[in-house]
């Protein structure tokens, strides 16, 4: 800390009790993960949980093994992170662009909110045998599916975003004589940046259910056609290995985002 002796004591004392929490909080996650592969490699081990039914840690990693030596791993990992990727980007890019129209004319938000709700509520797995017949059974098909998953959630939570900006700026902006446009570029975006923040967050989670879910109906290869070719030749220690990386993989796209709104909302 480059300007510690600008800072009071109390607020020193206040910097070093959230360094020291932040410090526990992180020892306390990989504890507890820690303890939790532990205690499940010892019931596996100890023949209290069938390592058939429930695989554990190190078959985990003796699978992951396997399927790098024969060069499956990141075949089927690229496939599923490129699916997963290019429907993430389309829903925000998209739902963000739509945000954006219904935040600019009320009349076309009153129209078309009833269905925006409607369509979130859809069951989305239901469109399966739809999605096929319209588009196919490639990779297409699980882009589309990874969007329609996540571009509502996208559009809603952007457009709340926009909503509730104060509404007090929003009229000096227009007492300056700003045109909508302008209020958008200078006060609503700005403004609505920890709303996008969220909403990538949580649109990460939906982009990956929806890349698996279009696997399970249509892909031939992936991480969701592991999973489902384990399970229907009775290969758990393949579902539970394609299940971790997702969960990694997951992990790690959920912390870049984390690192973008760091440095975002250090920008405003």
């Amino acid at each position: 800390m480059k300007n510690k002796e600008h800072f009071s004591r109390e607020h020193i004392a206040y910097l070093k009790k959230q360094k020291k929490k932040k410090i526990l909080v992180t020892t306390l996650r990989w504890v507890i993960l820690a303890l939790v592969l532990g205690l499940w490699e010892l019931l596996t081990y100890y023949k209290a949980m069938d390592p058939f039914i429930t695989s554990s840690p190190s078959r985990v990693i003796s699978t992951i093994g396997s399927l790098y030596e024969s060069g499956e791993l990141f075949y089927h990992v690229g496939i599923t992170l490129a699916e997963t990727l290019a429907g993430f980007f389309i829903a925000v890019i998209a739902g963000y662009s739509i945000a954006i129209i219904l935040w600019s004319s009320e009349t076309v938000r009153a129209v078309l909110e009833p269905y925006i709700v409607v369509l979130n509520a859809l069951p989305k797995i239901a469109l399966g045998p739809l999605i096929i017949i319209w588009i196919g059974t490639g990779y297409t098909a699980i882009i589309f599916m990874t969007v329609i998953v996540s571009i509502i959630l996208c559009i809603m939570n952007t457009l709340a975003g926009f909503i509730a900006v104060d509404e007090t700026k929003l009229t000096l902006m227009k007492a300056m004589g700003a045109s909508r446009r302008a209020t958008l570029a200078k006060l609503v975006i700005p403004a609505s940046l920890p709303s996008l923040m969220n909403t990538l967050k949580v649109a990460v989670g939906l982009a990956w259910i929806g890349s698996i879910m279009g696997e399970y109906i249509v892909s031939r290869a992936g991480l969701g056609y592991l999973i489902v070719y384990g399970g229907q030749v009775m290969k758990l220690d393949l579902v539970m290995s394609a299940t971790f990386i997702l969960c990694v993989l997951a992990g790690c796209m959920y912390g870049i985002i984390a690192l973008i709104e760091k440095i975002v909302v250090k920008q405003f």
